[in-house]
């Protein structure tokens, strides 16, 4: 649960590190009254596909009332399509009316019968045979009369030719000529492919939206036709579509800002002004904007009213965020156990102007306390930023005190961020025989490049992240030293290939591979703190073994970082598939081994397997993986929320 509570408190809060008192506030679970008790069901009557649903409501009611209805309505038929026409004709919402006659009733027949005919021709099935009996059913607890419906479809009307066509700028542009291919090269509902009303409506609106990402926002679909020739069970379908002219993005127009500095806005957002208009980019822009934590609310529309295309302005609606905010937080992980967290966040610093985020948080093995300043991007994207932090943790063996001070540049655009900054750090040993204190400077870069379908639940893709650090150490002699270090991620479908839809592809089962390799190179005599150092196991490493449990075991059998790690990963993910519909679960299997050393010869892989299972929620995708670690023998629950490369 967290609770938000805007509050006016001094700036140098975020540079003092605040310390403050942990407030958490219960909630009660009070019983609630049962409304259906009190208050009886409306029974909804529509057309379309509530109409059996409401039929069936009513007929609940009926017998609650100790009467019948009218008639049934048995459909019978080939099962997909026996199920469509129970679900959707019309002759089911008339069937609660217990004062109908039998002329009445003939007279819906009638009618039902052109409706099946269309209905049917929805799903391709152009010449189908229709047969309607009326039944009297007097010894029935339903209905004294029950209508059959007996249908015989027929053979499948199937697409015999797709004409695309453009009018307005794209038909004569030659720079549009790759965005037309484009379009006709993804057309979805293609040459001998059976033809149904839902397959071509969605064909054409794909390609709209195809159209209308870029460079064409107002266009329109001018004529389509879809011209069904029953005899040979074959529809020859043309559409033309009407782009309009091409738009660029014009300025920048902001509307709801009072806190915080327009110009920053604008630099936050990136926009690229008088470039072609590609939805994607008005997309990214707004999500700089959402993210940057200076609003709560962000939109943003291309005005096409504005009557100049070639300098279309961008209009967006802000809603500010409040200058200064606490947020208290509880979570759990199977890594650390119970999280208690307090964030203060202050959105502009005096003199500095810069946006502070400071944390205390408080878990099973580790607690800390720090602060992280970001600066307004400039003109290129880079912004400055300044950071802090005091930690103690459990790693290994040993309980590690450590300090972190570090200021640079980073910078994030597309897909890509990158960074480099000055790091101090310095890291205490504490427990029996513990290794030595040790301290050290260093200067960074960092690069990551993230290349998903999509970054918070990713289906295929892959993730690369680049670390590369030099320095001295402070403790004891002092010595250069280099750090590297190397994670990647890949998510490849199997049985992939050209010409599936999205849809087949999100049955497809996938590979997700993943290996991360890390390197200190010093003199063995180097005293290098333990948190530039390395150690792993836990819910994103190693499964099957605790949060950093593999490291070097010394002599003694004290488990402490090392100069060297591997780590391989690989899984198999299954969608879950049920009444042919695809659900929001998927299965795993997997196999991950990790290493860690001081010396490249002595890394000995510690191996983990299991089996886990996967939810898309709503707030993200939610892992929970039973595995068994080969070397201690044990088997390890490991549950967490969202995906983060």
């Amino acid at each position: 649960m967290f609770r938000v509570v805007p509050v006016f408190a001094p700036a140098w809060l975020p540079a003092l590190l605040f310390c403050g008192v942990l407030l958490l506030q219960g909630c009660s679970l009070l019983p609630k009254k049962d409304a259906a008790k009190d208050t009886p069901s409306p029974v909804l009557v529509r057309n379309g596909d509530t109409a059996a649903t409401a039929a069936d409501e009513g007929t609940k009611e009926g017998e609650k009332r100790g009467r019948r209805d009218a008639f049934t309505v048995d459909v019978r038929g080939p099962a997909a399509v026996r199920e469509y026409l129970s679900l959707h004709l019309d002759i089911q919402r008339y069937r609660t009316l217990d004062d109908l006659g039998a002329t009445e009733i003939s007279r819906l027949m009638v009618a039902a019968e052109a409706n099946a005919r269309e209905l049917l021709g929805t799903l391709g099935y152009f010449t189908p045979t229709l047969t309607l009996e009326l039944n009297e059913t007097p010894a029935s607890t339903k209905a004294p009369r029950e209508i059959v419906i007996t249908v015989a479809p027929g053979e499948l009307t199937r697409v015999s030719t797709v004409q695309i066509s453009y009018g307005g700028q794209i038909a004569s542009d030659p720079t549009a000529e790759a965005q037309r291919d484009s379009i006709r090269t993804a057309w979805a509902l293609r040459a001998g492919q059976p033809f149904t009303q839902q397959g071509w409506d969605n064909a054409k609106n794909t390609a709209l939206r195809s159209l209308t990402a870029k460079r064409f926002p107002i266009g329109s679909i001018e004529v389509s036709r879809a011209e069904v020739d029953a005899d040979r069970q074959e529809v020859r379908l043309s559409v033309t579509y009407q782009s309009g002219p091409a738009y660029r993005f014009g300025p920048l127009v902001l509307r709801g800002v009072e806190r915080y500095d327009a110009d920053g806005a604008r630099r936050i957002a990136q926009l690229p002004t008088g470039t072609d208009y590609d939805q994607q980019k008005l997309l990214d822009a707004q999500q700089r904007l959402a993210s940057s934590g200076y609003y709560d609310s962000v939109f943003l529309t291309l005005d096409t009213e504005s009557g100049t295309p070639l300098a279309a302005p961008v209009i967006a609606q802000l809603r500010e965020a409040p200058m200064q905010k606490v947020v208290l937080g509880a979570g759990f992980t199977t890594d650390n156990g119970p999280r208690l967290s307090v964030d203060h966040i202050h959105n502009r610093l005096p003199l500095l102007g810069w946006r502070a985020v400071s944390r205390l948080s408080v878990d099973r093995d580790i607690k800390s306390l720090g602060t992280e300043w970001n600066g307004i991007p400039d003109d290129t994207g880079w912004r400055w930023f300044a950071g802090a932090e005091l930690k103690s943790e459990t790693s290994g063996s040993y309980v590690v005190d450590s300090g972190r001070v570090r200021s640079g540049r980073n910078k994030s655009s597309g897909h890509i961020d990158r960074s480099y900054f000055l790091q101090y750090d310095y890291a205490q040993n504490r427990g029996t025989n513990a290794p030595p204190s040790a301290s050290a400077v260093t200067a960074n870069w960092g690069w990551t490049g993230r290349y998903f379908d999509d970054n918070a639940a990713p289906t295929r893709g892959y993730g690369l992240a680049l670390e590369l650090a030099a320095g001295y150490t402070l403790t004891g002699e002092q010595v250069p030293f280099t750090r590297t270090y190397a994670r990647w991620l890949g998510v490849l479908p199997l049985g992939f290939g050209n010409g599936q839809d999205a849809a087949t592809l999100a049955r497809r089962s996938r590979l997700q591979l993943r290996a991360e390799a890390g390197a200190v190179s010093a003199k063995e005599s180097a005293q290098i703190p333990s948190t530039l150092m390395f150690l792993t196991g836990g819910d994103t490493t190693v499964r099957g073994y605790s949060y950093r449990q593999i490291g070097t075991v010394r002599s003694d059998g004290q488990i402490v970082a090392g100069r060297y790690l591997g780590v391989m990963s690989l899984e198999w993910q299954r969608p879950f598939v049920y009444n042919d519909k695809l659900t929001e679960w998927e299965s795993t299997v997997f196999v991950d081994a990790g290493a860690v050393a001081d010396k490249p010869g002595e890394l000995k892989p510690k191996v983990g397997v299991g089996v886990g299972a996967r939810w898309r929620s709503p707030v993200g995708p939610v892992q929970a993986d039973l595995a068994y670690g080969v070397d201690t023998k044990k088997f390890r629950l490991h549950f967490r929320l969202g995906f983060t490369f």
